[in-house]
């Protein structure tokens, strides 16, 4: 059976290899696809940049998404998601740092499926992205890859 793939969205590399970290040691051996900004998660998702002649048949399984990020901010690239019949029903997490209500409810608005707040503390850390990791790729049931349009 294919492991299904997690993009994750981040900007800071610190964030990056703190999230990359807690995967190893949550034994979530998926691969991890690291889009560094906004515009280059979008390239990877629609086959621009220098992700042209990705295979765009080959989604990740889950996204998990930060919100102040370079380039393009994390709502723009839920916006542009959501807008596309292509990525619409990709399960989309914003897992970010801020504690504002308003990013909130305007990812909820533009379709997030789920708001994590990025904990503080290591080990609370990795629990969360644990837990993200085995309801995301194990336990929930997505739409399938020939028909998430």
């Amino acid at each position: 059976m294919e492991k299904k793939a997690i993009l994750l969205v981040e900007d800071n590399p610190d964030d990056v290899a703190l999230t990359l970290r807690a995967f190893d040691e949550s034994k979530v051996s998926n691969e991890v696809v690291v889009a560094h900004d906004g515009a280059e998660a979008l390239d990877y998702l629609f086959a621009g940049g220098k992700f042209a002649g990705r295979d765009v048949n080959a989604m990740p399984e889950v996204i998990l998404l930060d919100l102040k990020l370079s380039k393009v901010d994390g709502l723009e690239v839920l916006r542009r998601l959501r807008a596309d019949d292509r990525t619409r029903l990709l399960p989309v997490v914003i897992l970010a740092s801020s504690k504002e209500e308003s990013d909130v409810v305007n990812g909820y608005k533009l379709g997030a499926n789920s708001y994590v707040r990025k904990p503080v503390d290591f080990g609370q850390f990795a629990k969360a992205v644990r837990d993200l990791g085995l309801y995301w790729l194990i336990l929930n049931e997505g739409p399938p890859q020939g028909r998430r349009a």
